[in-house]
Order: C-alpha cells, then structure tokens, then sequence
C-alpha cells in the first residue's frame, strides 16, 4: 500500500492526497440523485466528476461492486454518511447573508442553494482547487468570492482583502475538515474565526470526539477499513490515496466548547 506522508505546508491537485477526498464527496452527492427518495439534489456532481475524469481520474466503485460486494456496500456506508451531512450543511445556511466555505473543495452550494437577496459567500481553498471548479462551472447567480488561500497561513487577511466585512454576522462551515488538521491547526483556525466574526454569527463543523482518538482499537480498526477500501479499489486497477494516511489522529479541542468560550462573542456552534 502507498503511504501518503502529510506535512505542515504540503499542496495538492484536486486530484491526488487530501483535494481527492472532494472527489469522493462530489461522487457522494452524485449517487444520491439516483436514491428513490434523495436527501437534495446536486447536478453539479456529476460535472466535477467528469473534469476530473478528462484529467485521467477514474471513479472504481462499478468494478469494486462487481469483484467485492460486500466491500462496495462499506463504501455504500460512506456514502449515506456523506450525504446526509451535505443536508445537514444545506440546512445549516438557510437565510444566511454572508457565508464562509473553509477547505470548500467541490462544494457547489454557491451555485445550487436558493441563497436570500444581497447574501454573498466566500470560499477558500488551495488555488488548483478553486481554478479547478472555476473551469468546470458557470458563473453562480449569488455573489461568488474565491479566496485562494491555504487555511494553514494567513487566510484571514486574504478574506479581508476579497471583501470580506467583519461588521456582519456570518455563517461559517467546516465540514469534512477537522480530521486533516493537527490540533495545533485547528486551535488556531478557529481563533481565527473568532477575532473574524461579528454578533449573532455561528459555525457549522462535523468533528470527532476525543473518546474515538482515546481508544486505539477504535483508531486502528477505522484505518484498518480505510486500508481495505483502498485495496479493494487498487485490485481493480484503481489509484487512491489511503484516507487515513490523510488525517492527523490525535487528541485535540472540543470544537464544541472552544468556540462557545472564545472572547465572549455570541458565536453559536452547530
């Protein structure tokens, strides 16, 4: 199996290490429309799948479901997972005027979500990954601001200098991405979002639980069924990138009550 090694200033294309797993989502969301009774519907799913497969990326489920059932349906799992969070996200920037997508990867809710008069949303995210989705699609009728920016540096000043205004109550969204920072980073992303964020603004995470990192046969039985997904997929001539050789995990914050004690500011975390 190829290890992936994470560092403290790595990149990467939409295409390969942590960018690839935006693929998964958008494969995610894309499936969802096929469900009798689907949670939402996403028709630009399909689209970024189809540029990544122009640049050579290749989704192996089809293969994985004909050669190992019983893995396919673990994938299956992943993906009901993935995509009743999309919902919960959806749901989340109901009525919100300013928006912040952090590590926004394939998110298309800037182009798909029914956003209230004068609501503006910004997106930040590494520049091969925005340049990718800009390629890909249309101008979105809400006001659209790309930040390419690495959440690791100085993001916030890129925000400001995109137009961002600090006086306005924001929506802010980190889905799917805690599991990829050190719990350094992550402190410090959400410092950051505090000194940022007028009254009445929330944040919208999905986090693990510091009672999952402090049992190792949790940890190891989750990169264990990683580890056998990406088998299942290399079998098949498939090449993906062992999400857990992806996050860093360890014990860190709980996003719940650091934000809640953060300067005081009636910031709610949902």
């Amino acid at each position: 199996m190829e290890m992936v090694t994470r560092s403290d200033n790595d990149e990467w294309d939409v295409t390969e290490s942590v960018g690839a797993t935006a693929l998964g989502a958008a494969e995610a969301r894309a499936r969802e429309a096929d469900n009798e009774h689907p949670l939402f519907t996403d028709p630009y799913a399909q689209v970024f799948l189809d540029a990544a497969a122009a640049r050579g990326w290749s989704s192996q489920a089809a293969r994985v479901q004909e050669s190992d059932p019983q893995m396919y349906r673990r994938m299956q799992a992943i993906w009901c997972y993935s995509a009743s969070r999309t919902k919960w996200f959806d749901e989340f920037f109901t009525g919100a005027g300013q928006a912040v997508i952090l590590a926004a990867g394939l998110d298309a809710r800037a182009w798909r979500l029914p956003w209230v008069a004068d609501s503006v949303v910004f997106e930040i995210d590494l520049p091969r990954v925005l340049q990718f989705k800009a390629e890909a699609l249309p101008t979105p009728s809400v006001r659209y601001i790309p930040v390419l920016a690495d959440l690791r540096e100085d993001w916030p000043q890129a925000l400001l200098d995109a137009g961002f205004d600090r006086t306005r109550a924001t929506s802010w969204s980190a889905e799917g991405l805690l599991p990829y920072l050190s719990s350094r980073a992550q402190d410090t992303l959400f410092e950051r979002i505090d000194r940022l964020s007028a009254p009445g603004s929330r944040v919208g995470v999905d986090a693990i639980t510091n009672e999952f990192y402090d049992d190792p046969a949790i940890v190891a039985r989750m990169r264990t069924q990683f580890g056998q997904i990406h088998d299942a997929i290399t079998k098949v001539g498939g090449d993906m990138a062992d999400p857990s050789d992806l996050r860093v995990d360890e014990a860190r914050a709980d996003p719940r009550y650091g934000c809640a004690s953060m300067v005081g500011r009636p910031m709610s975390l949902e």
